[in-house]
């Protein structure tokens, strides 16, 4: 498990650059959540 949060975190990491605006990062943000949640679900 720490393993699957450390790799999120660099994944999150590397994205924010990508964003350009605040709306940007908070639909980058809901995704990433909703990608844990089907984990933790699973």
């Amino acid at each position: 498990m720490r393993y699957l949060v450390f790799i999120v975190g660099i994944i999150v990491l590397l994205q924010l650059p990508a964003c350009n605006t605040m709306e940007g990062l908070g639909k980058d943000v809901q995704k990433l959540g909703k990608k844990i949640e089907r984990k933790a679900e699973n």
